[in-house]
């Protein structure tokens, strides 16, 4: 029984390395008029990565010679440039930058070192006269007021060939989803071919953290597509191989920490999804519509969403399907769903994401308390066998096979499970993984606080308190388990809580947390089963009990 115990105390040992070694890595489309038509044709005729509007001038100069277009609402703070009518910047008010710091987070930008800039247009078929198009725009500050049910911030211009473009961003209160309209308006006495694009530019740089240590969740490209609904791309691998699929009813997003911009295209029409790596060593992904037709003194409106803003599954399930996977728990993502909702429960009734977590960790412990009784019995009648299997193994000295036998009929005769005491372990390891990705992927326990000097559930323990905490209880645990006969694998066992202290050192203290208290509730439970078991039931131990009730640790 001890060995398969070791194993799995062993095996935990190793993933919680490799979770160790991850830390430091780590809508629509609508047609306004019949005079205008969107050509679905083969994808090998039809789609290749559009060579879109440029300018002489580098990257840089072609945001920085754009007027500046500011838009402000409760949850966004919007910089669009008049050239080519572009997202260049959002700032999100509701989430500070640092915690108890009165700086909003910059998620897009356009600082040249840190370029995250979002853009969308037309592609004429004229290939001479591709160059970003300057628009005009009725003034130059927008508020979204709290009497007002949305904003609208129109930008127009027209084109050397009559083609005047209205775009419309779309801002309402408490969203971070903008809807942009892009009215295209054939005033040329030719038809016009043309597609529609939308698409990111950004570096590959990731939100700077405070600690080495710090966690570091996917950060790159994701798309979807009704066969895989979450698709992942590092932008280190993109050079290598870009993205290259033709995808209806679908989104694209540039994900991060707690954080994405995602372009929600018509999910009724196929688009081409591409990806380069541009000479500046940038990263550019994004999406292209089919041809557009307009025929002479014809229009059509394109409708899509941009969302820029926190991971919240709530709020992206609305949006677009599948744009909620963007919030990534991992491979055992149904527990940890399960756990969320249960913290959030909780939440709302004690306004605090620690005592959610320590009231989702002792109802865990509740609803498989019946199992651990079994485990913990069956480690009591493990205690009790312990004589008798020391003169077993002095017995059958030098012989190994007869001694394994002996043992054997020996567990046959005392019915006595030697594998029922690794079911606690069991059962706290995928809770244990799925906890350490909500923990992870939530935004909404960023910056969290507890009490007293944890200030952050999402980063460690400033003081190390907690770890120090769970080590000494994990110690206790481990007085109170049987030990074995062999002294080297007793302290091998006895060694266990001083690693993983270290170990979590530098996890999240909201992990800690619950490791702490689901060994405090387990030592607790385990005193009591075992002590009622070994005395031969609750009532005759408490008549025949010889020491107080405090000493805890029964004697070897």
């Amino acid at each position: 029984m001890n060995y398969i115990r070791y194993f799995l105390y062993g095996a935990l040992i190793v993933v919680v390395l490799m979770l160790w070694n991850t830390w430091q890595q780590e809508h629509q489309t609508t047609v306004t008029k019949p005079s205008a038509t969107i050509t679905q044709q083969a994808a090998s005729q039809q789609f290749k990565q559009p060579q879109l509007p440029t300018q002489t001038t580098s990257k840089k100069a072609q945001i920085n010679n754009g007027k500046i277009i500011h838009v402000k609402t409760n949850v966004l703070d919007v910089d669009i440039s008049t050239l080519g009518g572009n997202i260049i910047k959002v700032s999100l008010p509701e989430y500070p930058k640092e915690l108890k710091s009165k700086e909003s987070f910059l998620l897009l930008n356009h600082n040249p070192n840190t370029l995250y800039v979002s853009k969308s247009g037309l592609i004429g078929s004229d290939k001479k006269n591709r160059k970003l198009l300057r628009y005009s725009v009725a003034q130059r500050n927008f508020v979204l007021t709290k009497d007002k049910k949305q904003l609208v911030v129109t930008l127009q211009t027209v084109t050397n060939d009559g083609v005047r473009i209205i775009k419309s961003y779309v801002f309402k209160p408490d969203k971070y989803n903008v809807k942009l309209n892009v009215k295209v308006i054939n005033n040329a006495n030719k038809t016009w071919n043309g597609n529609y694009y939308m698409q990111f530019t950004r570096t590959d740089a990731p939100p700077s953290k405070k600690s080495t240590f710090s966690l570091r969740s996917f950060f790159g490209i994701a798309i979807s597509s009704k066969d895989n609904p979450y698709q992942k791309f590092h932008f280190k691998k993109l050079g290598k191989k870009p993205i290259d699929q033709n995808i209806k009813s679908g989104w694209l997003a540039v994900v991060q920490h707690y954080f994405i911009g995602a372009w929600v295209p018509n999910p009724k029409i196929e688009y081409h999804y591409y990806s380069s790596v541009n000479s500046d060593g940038t990263y550019t992904a994004g999406m292209v519509s089919p041809v557009i037709s307009i025929n002479p003194r014809g229009s059509v409106t394109l409708n899509s969403n941009f969302y820029a803003g926190p991971k919240i599954a709530k709020r992206l399930n609305m949006i677009s399907p599948y744009l909620a996977k963007t919030v990534d728990y991992g491979f055992l993502w149904f527990i940890a769903i399960l756990l969320f909702k249960l913290m959030k429960f909780f939440y709302s009734i004690f306004g605090n994401w620690g005592w959610a977590i320590i009231a989702v960790t002792v109802l865990v412990k509740l609803v498989f308390y019946k199992l651990s009784a079994t485990s913990y019995k069956s480690m009591a009648a493990m205690r009790k066998l312990q004589p008798k299997l020391a003169k077993l193994k002095e017995q059958y000295e030098g012989d190994k096979q007869a001694y394994n036998k002996a043992m054997m009929e020996l567990y046959r005769k005392e019915k006595v499970n030697p594998l029922g005491g690794c079911l606690p372990i069991l059962i706290q390891i995928p809770v244990f993984f799925a906890l350490y990705w909500v923990l992870l992927g939530s935004v909404e326990l960023r910056q969290a606080p507890f009490i007293f000097w944890i200030h952050d559930l999402s980063t460690k323990d400033p003081y190390y308190v907690l770890p120090i905490l769970m080590g000494i209880s994990m110690y206790i645990q481990q007085k109170l388990t049987p030990m074995s006969a062999d002294a080297t694998q007793a302290k091998i066992m006895m060694f266990l809580p001083v690693m993983m202290t270290v170990f979590f050192l530098n996890f999240p203290s909201g992990l800690v947390l619950y490791w702490l208290v689901n060994n405090v509730v387990s030592v607790l439970q385990q005193w009591y089963i075992m002590r009622k078991f070994e005395h031969g039931g609750y009532r005759k131990h408490r008549k025949e009990r010889k020491r107080p009730w405090w000493m805890i640790f029964p004697r070897r």
